[in-house]
Protein backbone atom coordinates (compact mmCIF):
# COMPACT_ATOMS: atom_id res chain seq x y z
CA UNK A 1 0.00 0.00 0.00
CA UNK A 2 1.31 3.04 -0.46
CA UNK A 3 1.71 6.18 1.46
CA UNK A 4 0.21 9.86 0.92
CA UNK A 5 3.35 11.07 0.37
CA UNK A 6 3.76 8.67 -3.07
CA UNK A 7 2.25 9.16 -6.16
CA UNK A 8 -0.44 6.67 -6.35
CA UNK A 9 -1.69 7.57 -10.13
CA UNK A 10 0.93 6.93 -12.90
CA UNK A 11 -0.24 9.43 -15.66
CA UNK A 12 1.69 8.23 -19.56
CA UNK A 13 2.45 10.46 -22.19
CA UNK A 14 1.43 8.34 -25.35
CA UNK A 15 3.59 9.20 -28.58
CA UNK A 16 6.97 8.12 -28.81
CA UNK A 17 6.86 6.87 -24.76
CA UNK A 18 4.28 4.44 -25.20
CA UNK A 19 3.81 4.44 -29.43
CA UNK A 20 6.68 4.25 -31.91
CA UNK A 21 6.48 6.86 -33.98
CA UNK A 22 9.23 5.47 -36.09
CA UNK A 23 6.72 3.86 -37.92
CA UNK A 24 6.36 6.96 -39.64
CA UNK A 25 10.31 6.58 -41.25
CA UNK A 26 8.76 4.77 -44.15
CA UNK A 27 6.87 8.40 -44.94
CA UNK A 28 10.04 10.57 -44.52
CA UNK A 29 12.25 8.26 -46.12
CA UNK A 30 9.68 8.63 -49.27
CA UNK A 31 9.02 11.89 -49.09
CA UNK A 32 12.24 13.31 -48.41
CA UNK A 33 15.06 11.06 -49.37
CA UNK A 34 15.65 10.34 -45.26
CA UNK A 35 13.75 8.98 -42.66
CA UNK A 36 15.81 11.29 -40.22
CA UNK A 37 13.58 14.37 -41.42
CA UNK A 38 10.68 12.93 -39.06
CA UNK A 39 13.03 13.91 -35.91
CA UNK A 40 12.85 17.40 -37.91
CA UNK A 41 9.27 17.02 -38.33
CA UNK A 42 8.57 16.15 -34.46
CA UNK A 43 10.72 18.73 -33.37
CA UNK A 44 8.58 21.48 -35.26
CA UNK A 45 5.53 20.19 -34.41
CA UNK A 46 6.27 20.09 -30.75
CA UNK A 47 7.95 23.97 -30.58
CA UNK A 48 4.41 25.19 -32.57
CA UNK A 49 2.37 23.82 -30.36
CA UNK A 50 3.69 25.01 -27.28
CA UNK A 51 3.99 28.41 -28.97
CA UNK A 52 0.22 28.27 -30.06
CA UNK A 53 -0.17 27.71 -25.92
CA UNK A 54 2.15 30.52 -25.33
CA UNK A 55 0.79 32.75 -27.45
CA UNK A 56 -3.10 32.03 -26.60
CA UNK A 57 -3.68 30.37 -29.12
CA UNK A 58 -4.67 26.34 -30.11
CA UNK A 59 -5.62 23.99 -32.88
CA UNK A 60 -5.95 20.59 -32.59
CA UNK A 61 -2.58 19.11 -32.72
CA UNK A 62 -3.54 16.49 -35.89
CA UNK A 63 -3.74 19.71 -37.84
CA UNK A 64 -0.28 20.94 -36.67
CA UNK A 65 0.67 17.75 -37.82
CA UNK A 66 -0.37 18.09 -41.19
CA UNK A 67 0.30 21.31 -41.31
CA UNK A 68 4.15 21.11 -39.98
CA UNK A 69 4.63 18.55 -42.26
CA UNK A 70 4.09 20.97 -45.00
CA UNK A 71 5.83 23.40 -43.52
CA UNK A 72 8.70 20.71 -43.64
CA UNK A 73 8.32 20.07 -47.18
CA UNK A 74 8.70 23.39 -48.47
CA UNK A 75 11.48 24.32 -46.56
CA UNK A 76 13.34 21.14 -47.89
CA UNK A 77 11.11 21.91 -51.68
CA UNK A 78 9.22 18.86 -51.53
CA UNK A 79 6.10 18.49 -52.58
CA UNK A 80 3.27 16.82 -50.90
CA UNK A 81 0.09 15.11 -52.08
CA UNK A 82 -3.22 14.77 -50.15
CA UNK A 83 -2.41 11.01 -50.31
CA UNK A 84 0.80 11.47 -48.70
CA UNK A 85 -1.29 13.16 -45.61
CA UNK A 86 -4.13 10.27 -45.75
CA UNK A 87 -0.92 8.03 -44.92
CA UNK A 88 0.19 10.40 -42.39
CA UNK A 89 -2.63 10.42 -40.50
CA UNK A 90 -2.93 6.59 -41.30
CA UNK A 91 0.14 5.51 -40.02
CA UNK A 92 -0.21 7.93 -37.08
CA UNK A 93 -3.49 6.36 -35.84
CA UNK A 94 -1.84 2.74 -35.99
CA UNK A 95 1.96 3.44 -34.34
CA UNK A 96 2.59 0.32 -32.40
CA UNK A 97 3.88 -0.17 -28.76
CA UNK A 98 7.31 -0.47 -28.18
CA UNK A 99 8.18 -3.42 -26.98
CA UNK A 100 8.73 -2.66 -23.72
CA UNK A 101 5.31 -1.03 -22.61
CA UNK A 102 3.18 -4.23 -22.14
CA UNK A 103 5.29 -5.80 -19.68
CA UNK A 104 5.99 -2.43 -17.79
CA UNK A 105 2.19 -1.68 -18.34
CA UNK A 106 1.61 -5.20 -16.48
CA UNK A 107 4.21 -4.92 -13.67
CA UNK A 108 2.74 -1.26 -12.62
CA UNK A 109 -0.48 -2.47 -12.64
CA UNK A 110 0.31 -5.29 -10.73
CA UNK A 111 1.92 -3.42 -7.95
CA UNK A 112 -1.24 -1.22 -7.29
CA UNK A 113 -0.57 1.83 -9.36
CA UNK A 114 -3.41 3.25 -11.12
CA UNK A 115 -2.51 4.08 -14.84
CA UNK A 116 -4.02 7.10 -16.60
CA UNK A 117 -2.61 8.72 -20.56
CA UNK A 118 -2.56 12.32 -20.79
CA UNK A 119 -1.55 13.65 -24.44
CA UNK A 120 -1.64 16.17 -26.81
CA UNK A 121 -3.87 14.57 -29.34
CA UNK A 122 -7.48 15.26 -29.57
CA UNK A 123 -9.68 12.53 -28.68
CA UNK A 124 -10.12 9.67 -31.68
CA UNK A 125 -13.01 7.86 -32.89
CA UNK A 126 -13.02 3.82 -31.96
CA UNK A 127 -10.35 2.03 -32.60
CA UNK A 128 -7.89 4.61 -31.01
CA UNK A 129 -3.90 4.68 -31.41
CA UNK A 130 -3.98 3.13 -28.33
CA UNK A 131 -7.03 0.43 -28.76
CA UNK A 132 -4.45 -0.54 -32.21
CA UNK A 133 -1.70 -1.05 -30.29
CA UNK A 134 -3.36 -3.58 -27.70
CA UNK A 135 -3.21 -0.85 -24.69
CA UNK A 136 -6.08 1.05 -24.12
CA UNK A 137 -6.99 -2.01 -21.57
CA UNK A 138 -4.43 -1.03 -19.41
CA UNK A 139 -5.82 2.30 -18.55
CA UNK A 140 -8.86 3.49 -16.43
CA UNK A 141 -9.21 7.06 -18.05
CA UNK A 142 -7.15 8.25 -21.38
CA UNK A 143 -6.83 12.27 -20.85
CA UNK A 144 -6.47 14.78 -24.13
CA UNK A 145 -5.30 18.13 -23.61
CA UNK A 146 -8.53 19.28 -25.92
CA UNK A 147 -10.05 19.38 -22.75
CA UNK A 148 -8.46 22.44 -21.62
CA UNK A 149 -7.19 23.54 -25.12
CA UNK A 150 -3.49 24.37 -24.30
CA UNK A 151 -0.51 21.74 -25.02
CA UNK A 152 2.01 20.33 -22.44
CA UNK A 153 3.90 21.47 -20.75
CA UNK A 154 1.23 24.18 -19.88
CA UNK A 155 0.05 23.31 -16.01
CA UNK A 156 -3.72 23.37 -17.05
CA UNK A 157 -3.21 19.90 -18.52
CA UNK A 158 -1.76 18.14 -15.94
CA UNK A 159 -3.96 19.90 -13.29
CA UNK A 160 -7.07 18.70 -15.28
CA UNK A 161 -6.07 14.74 -14.39
CA UNK A 162 -5.67 15.95 -10.53
CA UNK A 163 -9.20 17.39 -11.16
CA UNK A 164 -10.83 14.45 -12.93
CA UNK A 165 -9.37 12.07 -10.97
CA UNK A 166 -10.02 13.40 -7.39
CA UNK A 167 -6.47 14.07 -6.26
CA UNK A 168 -3.63 16.14 -5.66
CA UNK A 169 -1.39 16.80 -8.26
CA UNK A 170 1.22 15.82 -5.97
CA UNK A 171 -0.35 11.90 -6.27
CA UNK A 172 0.39 11.90 -9.77
CA UNK A 173 3.66 10.86 -11.72
CA UNK A 174 4.27 12.22 -15.38
CA UNK A 175 6.01 9.28 -17.25
CA UNK A 176 7.40 10.20 -20.52
CA UNK A 177 10.29 10.13 -22.63
CA UNK A 178 10.37 14.05 -23.21
CA UNK A 179 12.45 15.88 -20.64
CA UNK A 180 9.96 18.96 -21.67
CA UNK A 181 7.30 17.24 -20.30
CA UNK A 182 8.37 15.55 -17.07
CA UNK A 183 9.54 19.58 -16.38
CA UNK A 184 6.10 20.70 -17.22
CA UNK A 185 4.40 17.71 -14.46
CA UNK A 186 7.13 18.84 -11.70
CA UNK A 187 6.58 22.35 -12.42
CA UNK A 188 2.75 22.04 -11.79
CA UNK A 189 3.45 19.80 -8.45
CA UNK A 190 3.57 16.25 -10.26
CA UNK A 191 6.36 13.56 -9.20
CA UNK A 192 8.20 13.03 -13.02
CA UNK A 193 9.85 9.81 -14.06
CA UNK A 194 11.95 10.03 -17.37
CA UNK A 195 12.68 7.27 -19.75
CA UNK A 196 15.40 8.56 -22.36
CA UNK A 197 14.68 6.19 -25.53
CA UNK A 198 16.98 7.18 -28.22
CA UNK A 199 16.64 11.56 -28.89
CA UNK A 200 16.26 12.10 -25.13
CA UNK A 201 18.38 12.69 -22.13
CA UNK A 202 18.66 15.30 -19.06
CA UNK A 203 19.44 18.95 -19.95
CA UNK A 204 22.03 19.76 -17.66
CA UNK A 205 21.52 23.49 -16.66
CA UNK A 206 20.53 25.30 -13.42
CA UNK A 207 17.01 25.50 -12.41
CA UNK A 208 15.54 22.51 -14.79
CA UNK A 209 13.83 20.04 -12.49
CA UNK A 210 15.92 16.73 -12.37
CA UNK A 211 13.20 14.00 -12.98
CA UNK A 212 12.52 11.55 -9.95
CA UNK A 213 13.55 8.57 -11.73
CA UNK A 214 15.53 7.82 -15.13
CA UNK A 215 15.70 4.63 -17.20
CA UNK A 216 17.26 3.84 -20.79
CA UNK A 217 13.44 1.94 -21.12
CA UNK A 218 10.36 1.73 -19.81
CA UNK A 219 10.83 -1.86 -18.13
CA UNK A 220 13.73 -0.17 -16.41
CA UNK A 221 11.80 2.91 -15.05
CA UNK A 222 8.80 0.44 -14.21
CA UNK A 223 11.35 -1.33 -11.78
CA UNK A 224 12.40 1.86 -10.28
CA UNK A 225 9.05 3.31 -9.41
CA UNK A 226 8.26 0.11 -8.03
CA UNK A 227 10.60 -0.23 -5.73
CA UNK A 228 11.03 3.64 -4.66
CA UNK A 229 7.33 4.44 -4.59
CA UNK A 230 5.45 0.84 -3.37
CA UNK A 231 5.47 0.43 0.35
CA UNK A 232 7.24 -2.76 1.24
Amino acid sequence: MMTATQPSILVFDVNETLLDITTLDPLFDRLFGDPAVLREWFAQLILYSQTMTLSGLYNPFGQLAVGTLRMIASIHDVSVADSDIEEMKARMNTMPAHPDVAPALTGLRNAGFRLVTLTNSAPASSPTPLENAGLSGYFEHSFSVEAVRKFKPAPETYRQVATEMGVETSDLCLVACHLWDTIGAQAAGCRGALVTRPHNDILPAANVPVPDLTAADLTGLADQIVSRWRAS
